[in-house]
């Protein structure tokens, strides 16, 4: 099994503690930027930050649909891991300032792939899919804040 890594990374229109701010909502921000590939989104407990547990359905196709189900850890004020209880998948967005009135948002999300022709595939093709629905989900943050 090798490691499987997709990233995106955007610079949004908005100050550090705004973004930050509506990355660790995951009560309302949250589903309000996910896109259609997102099924099923609860907040089980928290729903802010650090101690939130939640769960949705994430169809990266219509074929390939994953159950996931995070726990949120907050290790310094500009990180937010989300532990999947369901599989290896482990994503952390970071959010940095870029100047006064900017912030840079990077979604990286890591997974132990199968291995074999199966795993060769998912390590070519799932990063690049993955990166797509994460560039809808971070423009959707960056009109979020500016709203």
């Amino acid at each position: 099994m090798a490691t499987v890594t997709a990233t995106a990374e955007r610079t949004i229109g908005a100050p550090v503690d705004r973004v930050r701010a509506a990355v660790a909502d995951y009560r309302t921000t949250r589903p309000s930027i996910l896109t259609g590939h997102y099924r099923d989104y609860a907040v089980r407990s928290g729903g802010l930050g650090a101690g939130t547990d939640a769960e949705w359905k994430l169809a990266a196709t219509p074929r390939r649909v994953r159950d996931v189900h995070v726990e949120v850890t907050q290790p310094t004020p500009g990180q937010l891991i989300e532990r999947d209880m369901n599989s290896s998948m482990v994503t952390t967005w970071t959010v940095n300032p870029v100047g006064a009135d900017s912030s840079s948002v990077t979604i990286t999300t890591s997974w132990q792939g199968a291995g074999g022709i199966s795993g060769f595939f998912e390590k070519t093709f799932a990063p690049k899919g993955l990166k797509r629905i994460y560039d809808t989900v971070l423009a959707n943050l960056d009109h979020a804040v500016r709203s």
